[in-house]
């Protein structure tokens, strides 16, 4: 069917497929880059150490590998790291807090309704304080609240472990990205 109207409704469809064929071209250009292949290279090869290292530690990765999509998310904008980790360490410690609020007001109000008070006033927070308390109160803290809480059932480790690794490996991360790019600047400036 395309072959039929490539041939019928085109003028030249000759230069039709040519057209393809260059833009197809360009577009292979743009992402195969020598940047972005060594870029690339690198980078799966920093995740693999870090994992292995993680694994051999019995550690959980995801909490650094949060942090690490989160900053590629913000286009490796270096401003935004204190938000990413320290919105990222306030949500899981929130996971903490929700805990504590359940077994509180669990004998009054039952488990169901005392978490769901305590998301309520969490979202509610970050909606108030975004703006005030940005490194604590943003989306990050949301998103890490919501993936601890789903881990939580089947942690091996404390949550505070798991703060630790937010904070401490997610920041290896972010450096070790920055590291990256400037490493890559610095082989391509050579060529």
């Amino acid at each position: 069917m395309c072959d039929f109207f490539l041939t019928h409704h085109c003028e030249f469809p000759i230069l039709y497929h040519q057209k393809q064929r260059c833009r197809l071209g360009e577009l292979m250009e743009k992402v195969f880059t020598k940047k972005s292949i060594l870029f690339g290279f690198l980078l799966v090869a920093f995740i693999i150490i870090f994992e292995i290292i993680l694994a051999r530690l019995s550690l959980p990765a995801w909490p650094a590998f949060m942090v690490m999509i989160f900053f590629f998310v913000v286009h490796e904008d270096t401003k935004q790291a204190p938000n990413i980790l320290i919105g990222g360490l306030a949500g899981i410690f929130c996971v903490v807090l929700c805990g504590m609020f359940i077994e509180a007001l669990q004998p009054m109000i039952g488990h169901e309704a005392a978490k769901l008070l305590f998301v309520g006033l969490f979202v509610y927070s970050i909606v108030l304080l975004q703006h005030a308390i940005p490194y604590v109160f943003n989306s990050y803290a949301f998103m890490f609240f919501l993936v601890a809480a789903l881990a939580m059932p089947a942690a091996k480790v404390s949550p505070y472990v798991w703060m630790g690794i937010e904070l401490i490996v997610g920041g290896i991360f972010i450096a070790g990205i920055l590291g990256i790019n400037r490493m890559v600047a610095a082989i391509l400036k050579n060529e």
